[in-house]
């Protein structure tokens, strides 16, 4: 080897210590974006290891969805004023990707968590359970409101959750009033709601009273859900508890969990009065 080119890589030793193949150092040469810095007449190519650094912001920008023929062109009219510039904006663009995977971790975890306590429940039991308090993302009102208000306002829900960044994993609930319940009308909601994260800021929070809460779960479509809830009913009736202002009920296993809505499990969980 001649003895200017022995601090030189070959190509194969550069494919070697950037990690890719020889290929992929063809393919930026051929257009234009890094070429080997000595080509000799022969048709050797060797690379220095300065370049090495180059590879290296190369596949960085790769990496933030920068297209190639975009990076091309930065590197042929770069400053360091131009480089500062890219190099923050990118940064700005990992943050953003770093707190949406630590967002979907949290409902990764939650559904996990949720999911593998749900197996640990017999469906079959009506049981009386003291409830700690909980702080709860409520929507709008729907009571009362026809099926077009109803969609108008999910949509708005959901969208607040997903623009706000509060979505956490748990599944969305229903809050029932007393009222409704007496009625028998029992997919009149008042509420939707679900659980967000402790930490949430200016988000305003309705508070789930502790106390004794009547728990049921129903198995299958909410199509027949009224079923359940007589046997809930007929429950507090002979236990001769008195009812409280709620109930609510939110899925335990859904069409993520289970195929087939005969095998959805929903949680009823009746308030009433100690």
């Amino acid at each position: 080897m001649n003895e200017n080119l022995r601090k030189y890589f070959t190509t194969g030793e550069f494919a070697k210590l950037c990690h890719v193949k020889k290929q992929t150092l063809f393919h930026y040469d051929e257009i234009g974006l890094l070429s080997p810095e000595i080509k000799t007449e022969k048709g050797y190519r060797y690379y220095s290891y300065h370049q090495f650094d180059v590879f290296n912001v190369i596949e960085l920008l790769k990496e933030v969805d920068m297209p190639l023929k975009d990076i091309k062109l930065f590197l042929r009219t770069k400053t360091p004023t131009e480089l500062i510039d890219l190099l923050k904006g990118k940064s700005l663009e990992i943050e953003k990707k770093i707190q949406n995977l630590h967002q979907i971790q949290k409902i990764i975890d939650t559904k996990i968590a949720l999911t593998e306590h749900a197996l640990t429940i017999d469906f079959s039991q009506i049981q009386l359970v003291e409830q700690q308090q909980e702080q709860l993302f409520l929507s709008d009102s729907i009571l009362d409101c026809s099926d077009k208000e109803f969609l108008k306002s999910v949509s708005v829900f959901i969208d607040y959750l997903y623009t706000k960044e509060l979505d956490i994993g748990y599944p969305i609930g229903a809050v029932i009033s007393k009222e409704k319940l007496l009625q028998e009308d029992y997919d009149n909601y008042a509420y939707l709601y679900t659980k967000i994260a402790e930490d949430a800021e200016n988000v305003p929070l309705y508070t789930k009273q502790s106390g004794l809460y009547v728990v049921a779960y129903h198995l299958g479509s909410d199509k027949n859900i009224s079923e359940t809830y007589s046997k809930i009913m007929n429950f507090i009736d002979a236990q001769q508890i008195t009812l409280g202002n709620y109930a609510y009920e939110e899925y335990v296993l859904d069409e993520i969990s289970v195929t087939g809505e005969e095998h959805y499990v929903t949680k009823i969980m009746v308030e009433v009065e100690g």
